[in-house]
């Protein structure tokens, strides 16, 4: 099988072959339709994310494919059906070998390209939001990069939640897509002051922030009494220092989110959050803005994409031809 495999961090993807690996008892294979690249890619094949896989791997955090062999003791799925998972790595390859826990069937009406846009980026809005931060019907919600994979889902979920969403995000272009989604203050984070615009608005309960650097801190003093700030990436590359005074005087709370480490502390709400958002997907209240498909050997520009903040919405790599 053909797969993009990272061989040396910080150096471009190869375009390798390699055997197609065989379930083992209580794994499935997965024929790869789609994946979808994620920042936290970026992060791996730099060799900086939270978790090092052993160098040859194959990175792809998410993917969409057909069941072509089942292992023994593995029951509830089938040869033909159509899955989606959460992997971690192993996504940009023409067939994968997953746990069956792990893979959630697909429902007709749902795409391979949706799919692969859909676990990692509404998963992690949808837990952060609700099952971290609580957020409340009514409540002000500021989404620092709204035009990005997660940001915009965050933009789309907290309209669904019934929050007053603020959309910060580079560009005229970039915010119309967040209005799209249900944001109903826009800011221009190119040209407009984000503390003193928020703090027009009147203030933010929640902060939703996968930039860091100084939108969160002027995230955080925009912020009003009793606020929940969730910081989930530092796209911008610099991870804030949070000053402990502002908390105190502010009855602030920061709550560090990360996906994967979710799913392994509570698998049972991360089960949940995927039925619920498939859920709304079907019905109707729920679209992936995919702005970027491409073939497995263009991987590497997928990743730039990412890299250089110019994807708006997810990035999905077509694996089967």
């Amino acid at each position: 099988m053909r797969a993009m495999q990272v061989t040396e961090h910080n150096s471009p993807l190869a375009l390798q072959t390699l055997d197609t690996p065989m379930p083992a008892a209580g794994e499935v294979q997965v024929q790869v339709a789609t994946c979808g690249l994620n920042f936290g890619d970026t992060l791996l094949v730099k060799g900086s994310y939270q978790e090092k896989p052993a160098l040859p791997f194959t990175p792809g955090m998410e993917l969409a494919g057909t069941i072509t062999a089942v292992g023994e003791g593995v029951e509830g799925l089938e040869i033909g059906q159509r899955v989606v998972a959460y992997s971690g790595i192993g996504g940009l390859a023409e067939y994968a070998v997953l746990s069956a826990k792990i893979c959630v069937p697909l429902p007709d009406q749902m795409s391979f390209e949706d799919a692969a846009a859909f676990l990692i980026t509404y998963g992690t809005s949808h837990l952060a939001l609700g099952a971290k931060a609580g957020l409340l019907e009514g409540e002000r919600l500021l989404v620092l990069g709204a035009s990005g994979g997660v940001g915009l889902t965050a933009v789309e979920l907290g309209h669904l939640m019934g929050a007053e969403v603020i959309a910060c995000a580079r560009g005229a272009d970039r915010l119309a897509i967040c209005a799209q989604k249900g944001a109903d203050h826009l800011i221009d984070s190119d040209t407009q002051d984000i503390r003193e615009t928020v703090k027009a608005l009147g203030g933010a309960d929640v902060v939703y922030d996968p930039i860091g650097g100084d939108q969160f801190k002027a995230a955080m003093r925009a912020s009003n009494q009793g606020a929940r700030l969730l910081p989930l990436g530092f796209a911008s590359g610099e991870v804030p220092q949070i000053p402990a005074n502002i908390l105190l005087v502010k009855n602030m709370t920061v709550l560090g989110f990360y996906l994967g480490g979710f799913a392994k502390l509570n698998p049972k709400a991360m089960t949940q959050s995927i039925e619920t958002l498939i859920g709304w997907y079907v019905e109707g209240k729920l679209k992936p803005h995919v702005s970027n498909v491409l073939p497995l050997e263009k991987a590497n520009e997928g990743l730039d994409l990412l890299r250089t903040r110019q994807a708006t919405g997810k990035v999905v790599v077509q694996v089967a031809s």
